[in-house]
């Protein structure tokens, strides 16, 4: 079993993974990740449907707990914001868009106490997101990106230093995402580490300078336009549809004290079988200024 590990982001960087596998019902969905997202980091993690961007998310958050290796993040109440897919929101509960930003108060507040001197906070943040004068307004009447942009607004309250979003420009207008893009340039340039799946591959390039390619497993980690090209790509789609859904997990095996765990060093264990897995780059780590230029490429 693995773990979700407390460590200080400012020194050991945002987010470290440790030969992490995720999965569900000990079936892995995320296999064998290693590497650091550094403080301040600006990372697109793409890959093609079923690739495991979501459940990576979901781990670092706490929402799913590794099945082998571990997630070294700040565990702090509030340290991370997570916005999922809008599909996984429910807009049919009777909130107004104040409810549903003031909602970004509820760690540093409690969820009962009095909003009243907090209004003009909540005002400004729906000012920023261009949602002046929606503040009564019931959520199952915004449109996608209206409704996208009040989660934005509640992300803008949980002032967190580490954000996670989960395809957040799916099914919403052209100036809202281009509004939210300059949002998360913002929150970038203030030293916030943001990761974001996404599937718009020239949305990354334009926007994102670091990109972590996974296919279940990391393909390639590192400048965006380095790691995402078509061959890193194609062999993504490739062990993707290569991958077996009932596959057990297999393990790294321990790394020599002070060196890392090479790129094929585990255990197949019982019954694992992907179908043309291969364990591709070695750890990255966005801190060691004397990294290897391998580990910003897919390995053959």
């Amino acid at each position: 079993m693995g773990a979700i590990v407390s460590a200080g982001s400012a020194r050991t960087g945002a987010i470290r993974f440790r030969s992490l596998t995720l999965g569900y019902d000990r079936h892995p969905a995320v296999h064998h990740l290693d590497g650091t997202i550094a403080a301040g980091d600006l990372l697109a993690v793409v890959g093609p449907n079923g690739a495991g961007k979501s459940t990576l998310l979901k781990g670092i958050v706490g929402e799913i707990h590794p099945l082998d290796g571990a997630v070294e993040a700040e565990t702090r109440p509030g340290a991370i914001a997570y916005l999922p897919q809008a599909a996984e929101i429910d807009r049919s509960f009777p909130l107004s868009v104040l409810d549903l930003v003031a909602m970004g108060l509820w760690r540093p507040l409690g969820a009962w106490r009095s909003l009243t001197r907090q209004r003009p906070r909540l005002i400004d943040a729906l000012a920023a997101v261009g949602l002046t004068g929606f503040e009564d307004r019931p959520i199952g009447t915004l449109s996608g990106g209206q409704f996208q942009r009040a989660l934005f607004a509640r992300l803008i309250l949980q002032d967190a230093r580490v954000i996670l979003l989960d395809e957040p420009f799916t099914g919403i207008d052209e100036r809202t995402t281009t509004d939210l893009l300059a949002l998360i340039r913002g929150w970038h340039r203030e030293g916030r580490t943001v990761v974001a799946a996404l599937h718009d591959l020239a949305q990354v390039r334009a926007h994102f300078p670091s990109t972590l390619v996974i296919a279940r497993r990391p393909i390639a980690w590192g400048p965006t336009r380095e790691v995402l090209t078509p061959p890193v790509l194609a062999r993504a789609l490739r062990l993707s549809e290569a991958w077996d859904e009932a596959a057990a997990i297999c393990r790294h095996e321990a790394p020599p004290t002070g060196g890392s765990t090479a790129a094929g060093a585990h255990d197949h264990g019982q019954g694992h079988a992907h179908h043309g897995h291969d364990h591709g780059p070695a750890p990255h780590d966005h801190h060691g200024h004397h990294h290897a230029h391998t580990h910003h490429r897919a390995v053959s």
